[in-house]
């Protein structure tokens, strides 16, 4: 790859609070998220972000969007506009669901309704928002989606098809008819807590947010006097072919996703120094993405720290990727890796890993500061990014 892709700017909406800096602080503080079953945006209120016109014209998935996105873009240093021909920007935010939960509470139609559920609403939102006039898109590959969203704008821009992105995800989807068909498929936990990597883990606990970063040609953002927070060194994507809603016990798709994002960063699994994992908590998915690390990392994989902050977020579906993205950058640039909440009893069935129970040091590898962002989505999507701190 000629182009290098940089990180000017990320913003976060998550359930443990409003901004990017939010998430990863209470993250490393060993905070949750989680309340009474399910992890919720409590602490977002739109009327404290966003105009009467905004709120009315947007469903809560996209006013997370909105917001994140305001952030991200004050952290790039656009305040003044965008610094490229708007052409040359595009806008990628994925969801799994998109505004479809707004669908379901309503009563009447309205000339707002088909706007709202559109899945493509938040990208669209934030080109008119910021005037971007390149090709705006929504990956819709559920859990996988927002990690989609940023692969794809890194592709655009290596290719020299686009200048700057902005790429993220984006879900509110805590509704009971949601909440009732996961737990019919017997992916939610009963027991309202999300215990990745656990002997004795039993299901998912959904949550809601958005992130979305700046993603630009290296040599612009230089150019321009950017802060560059990281790159998107690579990224790699498949199909288990396999099952709508378990993954294929061998593990072998993923490892694939993994191995192809590798290749594309130009690494080797032993210049890896954290691994965020996809981590769900449910008895199938651990099992099957460990089979698949051990798989495409080989002897490597007991070597490298690996967490699941879901343990404190809950499940962010189309949001996941982009918003565990985040905090993989962080991660790399604090050189302090997150826990995995609760994790006081791993799953020996599981084998040898370096799991990460509470907030520890991370040490460069060969290759320097990389780390890998796991996110498998139902339907069998497998989306993979290998990330770079300075």
């Amino acid at each position: 790859m000629t182009v290098a892709v940089a990180v000017t700017g990320v913003g976060a909406v998550t359930p443990l609070g409003v901004g990017a800096a939010r998430l990863v602080s209470r993250l490393v503080a060993g905070g949750t998220g989680i309340d009474g079953g399910e992890a919720r945006c409590t602490d977002f209120d739109a009327r404290d972000h966003l105009t009467a016109r905004d709120r009315k014209r947007n469903a809560r998935f996209a006013q997370f969007a909105l917001v994140a996105a305001d952030e991200a873009v004050r952290q790039a240093g656009w305040d003044d506009g965008l610094p490229y021909p708007a052409e040359d920007v595009r806008c990628v935010i994925g969801s799994g669901l998109g505004g479809g939960p707004e669908i379901l509470a309503a009563r009447t139609a309205s000339p707002l309704t088909v706007p709202l559920m559109m899945p493509n609403s938040a990208a669209a939102s934030l080109s008119r928002r910021y005037g971007i006039r390149g090709e705006s898109s929504a990956p819709s590959g559920a859990c996988a989606a927002g990690a989609q969203a940023i692969g794809l704008a890194a592709g655009a821009i290596r290719r020299g098809e686009a200048r700057a992105v902005l790429a993220g995800g984006a879900e509110a989807a805590c509704v009971p008819l949601v909440r009732e068909s996961f737990a019919q498929a017997g992916a939610l936990s009963p027991t309202g807590r999300c215990a990745p990597f656990s002997a004795d883990r039993d299901g998912f606990v959904m949550g809601e947010g958005a992130g979305v970063l700046v993603l630009e040609d290296a040599a612009g953002a230089r150019a321009r006097g950017a802060r560059v927070l990281g790159h998107v060194r690579g990224y790699g994507a498949g199909s288990d072919a396999h099952h709508v809603t378990a993954p294929p016990p061998d593990g072998a798709p993923a490892a694939h996703a993994v191995s192809l994002a590798l290749a594309d960063a130009g690494a080797a699994p032993e210049d890896l120094c954290y691994l965020n994992a996809h981590g769900t908590g449910t008895p199938l998915n651990d099992a099957s993405e460990v089979r698949s690390l051990e798989l495409a990392l080989g002897q490597a994989l007991p070597s490298v720290p690996l967490s699941s902050t879901k343990a404190a977020t809950g499940h962010l579906f189309g949001a996941g990727g982009a918003v565990e993205a985040i905090v993989t950058l962080a991660a790399l640039r604090d050189r302090l890796a997150p826990p995995t909440l609760g994790l006081a009893a791993p799953d020996p069935d599981l084998g040898r890993l370096a799991h990460v129970p509470a907030a520890r040091a991370l040490s460069a590898g060969p290759g320097g500061w990389l780390g890998l962002s796991n996110s498998l989505g139902f339907g069998g999507h497998n989306s993979v990014l290998v990330l770079e701190a300075p």
